[in-house]
């Protein structure tokens, strides 16, 4: 096709630890309290770091009994976001056109955390123990495929393993399937389900996590001097995206458009970014020449901000080098104090959070921002929220092995 078809955001599904739906979401970012507790999932006693961001969830809420046998918990939460997205958009699946509706989503560690648990049953009942569905739980494209059979979508449909960034770029490819032409509805986003023992310990073990084990609420300190590492989470965040005109026919309600996305990576380290952040630069760049937008019309900027100390001074330097002289008037801030960082599924939540903030001028602070570390020298929107009407925004998030993504979302 040579005419790109412009995308909206008509549905939003989360499943976060500061509120599970549309509403619970939006009211757990305005309450400005962060969900970081004491691990309970499992002992973490053999760690440093000892806290979380859990979910209280009960998938009978979602799925009828028979079939959540059938799934993990990270197919539980796929499910159920998926679920809650197509609730919001109205979309009637009974009367669609289901060639035409896809699912592209994103996921860290897929189902690392059920295979962890049928390995330590089979290692103490043995084989015949083991659930006959390990297998259909942990491939690598379970997501994006429980969607397609629970629903009936028979459009495109992936699931990337694009580690903190594969939220963005789920919800990213969807925007392209339908600006190319190839589908007319997406659910796109990312889940996230690492609170396991060896998952948890596998960033344990590389001293990536907060310790602040007496203080969980002030954990996750994005661009602050005194953050230690992030603090894990788990959930999911689906989006349903639809072609402009046809959404438009349906009487749809829109909470925003997406109008650019690019991907690139560092090629420098598996967990490190590159220090002149170079690469992040370039991916904000693509994203804004994708959306045809000039930096100084951005008015917000959702930051990856893992409260880590590499992630965050070289974000801020990439912010600085793509937006010149408007950084200085820019409003950024990190969401992830409220929720944790929830690997792949950050960047879906994130975006959700983007599109209620465009339809709602309300932009969220970043909790526990108290001074400013070195290098990290902008406008963090520290303390609670502002009142504020932007016209685009651009959204962040950068993940091991150097994967860098952004989105612009516009009001429409």
């Amino acid at each position: 096709m040579t005419e790109r078809r412009r995308v909206v955001i008509t549905g939003i599904g989360a499943v976060t630890p500061i509120g599970i739906g549309r509403e619970a979401l939006w009211n757990g970012i305005q309450a400005q309290r962060s969900a970081v507790r004491a691990v309970t999932r499992f002992d973490p006693s053999i760690y440093h770091s000892r806290i979380a961001a859990e979910i209280d969830f009960d998938v009978a809420d979602f799925i009828e009994a028979r079939r959540a046998r059938r799934l993990d918990r990270f197919g539980h939460f796929t499910v159920a976001s998926a679920r809650l997205a197509i609730e919001d958009a109205e979309l009637d699946l009974a009367h669609e056109d289901r060639e035409r509706i896809g699912a592209t989503l994103g996921t860290a560690l897929g189902g690392s955390g059920f295979a962890e648990e049928q390995l330590y049953i089979f290692k103490e009942q043995g084989i015949k123990s083991v659930a006959a569905t390990l297998a259909t739980n942990v491939f690598g494209g379970a997501a994006s495929c429980n969607v397609a059979i629970e629903f009936g979508v028979q459009g495109p449909n992936s699931t990337n393993a694009m580690s903190c960034a594969s939220g963005t770029m789920g919800v990213g490819e969807g925007f392209r399937q339908i600006r190319d032409g190839y589908a007319d509805v997406m659910l796109c986003g990312g889940v996230e389900a690492p609170l396991s023992l060896l998952c948890f310990g596998a960033f344990a073990i590389i001293r990536a996590m907060s310790t602040r084990n007496d203080d969980p609420q002030h954990a996750s300190r994005p661009f602050d001097r005194d953050r230690d590492g992030f603090v894990m989470g788990e959930g999911a965040s689906i989006l349903v995206l639809e072609e402009y005109d046809r959404a438009r026919a349906r009487g749809a309600h829109i909470y925003g458009e997406v109008l650019g996305y690019a991907f690139c990576n560092d090629a420098h380290h598996m967990t490190a970014p590159r220090p002149d952040g170079s690469q992040a630069a370039r991916a904000m760049r693509g994203a804004l020449k994708d959306a045809h937008i000039e930096p100084h019309e951005i008015g917000y900027v959702n930051a990856h901000g893992s409260s880590t100390p590499l992630n965050d001074p070289t974000e801020t330097r990439a912010i600085k080098d793509v937006f010149g002289e408007h950084a200085a008037k820019l409003q950024v801030s990190s969401t992830k104090a409220y929720y944790g960082h929830a690997l792949g599924a950050s960047g879906a939540i994130e975006a959700a959070i983007c599109a209620l903030s465009l339809e709602r001028d309300w932009l969220p602070p970043t909790l526990n921002l108290e001074t400013a570390a070195e290098g990290c020298d902008l406008d963090y929107i520290p303390g609670s929220g502002r009142t504020a009407h932007v016209d685009y925004i651009l959204t962040n998030s950068f993940g091991f092995g150097g994967i860098n993504a952004a989105l612009v979302l516009g009001r429409v």
